[in-house]
């Protein structure tokens, strides 16, 4: 008589992650927001790499054919979309991005369990080109996204009170994302790198590369650097490029904080 052996039995491991991702939201006519999409990655390229984003089209509500294509033109600018939202659908075609269900806009509240925002409100992760208000110190902006939030190695450590404290510069290519409330910065931000925070952004040398205030819903945050020279700064998701400061408030200490649907950046005497 045999027997046989009994199969080995090995374990697989599951993990769950969190990430917050773009939400890219295509209007009519189609043209003109991929014009106001390339002048956003003209101004900031390499923006969207590495990050998730998730294409929501509930809006425009195209056929099969037409989410192949804006699929592709997408993937040439080098967005590369991982998951679809489409209501009313219960599956794509296989070569294209699964649908996504049960997605929860990108709050504080929501992901920052025991922290309140001063001024809480929704980050919705859109990409869309805005007109603010006319004025002397106010710059066209755009309502951007939150990034992925995952704790990169800032050269520094939270404070108590959830306050991320960097005592070196940032070197180009270096990504401080900080989601438990504002980073100090007591040198400069080199061109190429970038900084995501939860609540305020604070930097006290010059600020050349990219910073994102209030990132999950906080629009009370702000942003002050000693001398403006950014790539980009945004606050809850509305930003404004280095294009458009220009002869406005580049070169000067600066803040930069949302007044009612436009995001102002005022000098600091």
């Amino acid at each position: 008589m045999t027997f046989a052996a009994p199969l080995e039995a090995k374990s697989i491991r599951f993990r769950a992650r969190s990430f917050v991702a773009f939400t890219l939201t295509p209007e009519d006519p189609l043209a003109a927001w991929l014009e106001g999409l390339d002048h956003w990655i003209g101004n900031s390229p390499g923006y969207f790499a590495g990050r998730p984003v998730v294409l929501d089209l509930n809006t425009l509500k195209p056929d099969v054919a037409a989410i192949e294509s804006l699929v592709d033109v997408l993937g040439h600018r080098g967005i590369r979309i991982y998951a679809i939202e489409l209501d009313g659908h219960t599956a794509l075609e296989p070569n294209l991005p699964p649908l996504l269900v049960g997605a929860k806009e990108a709050t504080t509240d929501g992901l920052l369990p025991g922290r309140k925002a001063r001024d809480s409100g929704t980050s919705e992760g859109k990409a869309e080109g805005r007109a603010p208000e006319a004025g002397p110190d106010k710059d066209k902006v755009g309502k951007a996204g939150a990034s992925k939030v995952d704790e990169s190695e800032p050269q520094g450590a939270p404070e108590a009170s959830g306050t991320l404290m960097i005592k070196a510069p940032i070197r180009s290519g270096q990504a401080i994302v900080h989601p438990h409330g504002d980073v100090i910065v007591l040198g400069s931000v080199a061109s190429g790198s970038e900084i995501i925070a939860a609540g305020s952004i604070h930097v006290y040398g010059t600020l050349r590369g990219r910073a994102s205030a209030g990132a999950l819903g906080n629009k009370g945050a702000r942003i002050f650097c000693r001398k403006n020279e950014a790539e980009l700064l945004a606050v809850d998701g509305w930003y404004v490029t280095a294009e458009e400061m220009e002869g406005v408030s580049r070169g000067k200490p600066v803040q930069a904080f949302l007044d009612g649907e436009s995001l102002r950046v005022s000098t600091l005497s």
